[in-house]
């Protein structure tokens, strides 16, 4: 999906990758209330409103400070510790990674601000995405991305069990700032972050977070 078609604001309250799933379902429940299938047409606005309800997409006020990271996904953290190597970065780095269930909101947003310098899509398995294997075995999408100061930073997101399409709508060499949409990662899943090691984390394991507005940590 073309990143154009994603604004930094949201034009409705639903996530754009899941508005024709909405329609859809709106359709098909007219048409069994048309055709009279009452207990049916009943299911089918269960269906509906969940699915709305899925692709919902808040606004969120971000922090101004512009050393301070966002989390990428709402959330749980599972981890944060430390890797001597990981596949996007070339130096040792620390790791954190949030896992998303079937109940939060799924629209992911930029950390922090830079150029994407890297876009890496991994096909692969889809195991649960709580289990850490998954950073390594399962589908997943990488952003590398530069800050101004000259540093990176990786954020993945990462297919699960459930979760079978990942979104990203942003390209290489294109500006992104803290809180903008990027994508994501329809039904449940993870997202994992590999920071330099001097930066300074704010979360631990157990931690809730949500996208755009929880801080991760500062860039020191």
């Amino acid at each position: 999906m073309d990143s154009s078609k994603w604004p930094a604001k949201a034009v409705l309250p639903i996530a754009m990758p899941g508005v024709k799933y909405v329609v859809a379902a709106i359709l098909v429940t007219g048409m069994l209330f048309y055709l009279g299938c009452l207990k049916t047409g009943f299911l089918a606005l269960l269906a509906t409103v969940f699915i709305t309800w899925f692709f919902r997409d808040p606004e969120r006020m971000v922090p101004e400070d512009k050393d301070l990271m966002v989390s990428p996904a709402d959330g749980k953290v599972i981890v944060v510790q430390r890797v001597a190597q990981c596949e996007y970065l070339e130096d040792p780095c620390q790791k954190v990674s949030i896992f998303m269930n079937v109940f939060n909101v799924h629209v992911n947003r930029i950390p922090f601000r830079g150029m994407i310098e890297k876009v890496q899509y991994h096909p692969g398995k889809f195991v649960n995405a709580s289990f850490d294997k998954a950073s390594v075995h399962n589908e997943r999408n990488a952003l590398v991305i530069k800050t101004d100061d000259d540093r990176r930073y990786a954020c993945v997101q990462i297919a699960g069990l459930i979760a079978r399409r990942i979104v990203n709508c942003v390209e290489t060499s294109e500006y992104v700032h803290k809180g903008d949409r990027y994508g994501m990662i329809q039904f449940g899943s993870r997202l994992d972050l590999y920071l330099p090691m001097d930066f300074d984390v704010l979360v631990k394991p157990g931690d809730k977070t949500s996208a755009g507005t929880s801080v991760i940590g500062r860039m020191r």
